[in-house]
């Protein structure tokens, strides 16, 4: 008899706009096959629980650790990776943007979850508290900036991408 965890599955994804159709193990986790099996290599491998936010993504615009999420349980997901917010031409998103001008990362092990819980964050709030963004950045670790220049660059980002509010 089989074992039920050999048996794959047929996923569809789409990923950083890209159609995948992916057989896929139940044991192995969106985070195996980001890097894996599709190269996604800016999403990151920390610390395997899900508490330091190396390896978030956003699954149909929502933040999500990827590290425990089962590749197996998100057939028809849109998956996007910090890498998919570059533009095609590979012109940052505007957070990145904001990111970089205002030095809100350093060595880039956080920004997956850095980037993607701020963009979540201002994409349902243009103008957050320090309140407000202390609370979307828990769960993320980052031991290189300090915070402070990342909530500078949460607000940059929220002007840059909402310029008619501010």
């Amino acid at each position: 008899m089989e074992d039920l965890l050999d048996i794959s599955a047929l996923i569809q994804l789409r990923v950083d706009g890209q159609f995948h159709e992916l057989d896929v193990l139940p044991s192995r986790t969106l985070l195996d096959v980001l890097r894996d099996d599709l190269g996604k290599k800016g999403t990151h491998l920390g610390c395997k629980t899900g508490h330091c936010g190396a390896c978030t993504v956003m699954i149909d615009g929502k933040v999500a650790k990827s590290c425990i999420t089962m590749a197996a349980t998100l057939s028809r997901a849109e998956i996007t990776t910090i890498e998919g917010l570059a533009d095609d031409d590979g012109s940052m998103h505007p957070i990145q943007q904001a990111f970089w001008d205002e030095a809100g990362l350093q060595c880039g092990y956080c920004a997956p979850g850095i980037v993607l819980s701020s963009l979540e964050l201002i994409q349902d709030n243009h103008n957050p508290s320090t309140k407000d963004m202390e609370v979307a950045l828990a769960g993320n670790l980052c031991r290189c900036t300090g915070y402070q220049s990342i909530k500078r660059s949460v607000t940059e980002a929220c002007v840059r991408m909402y310029p008619e509010e501010k």
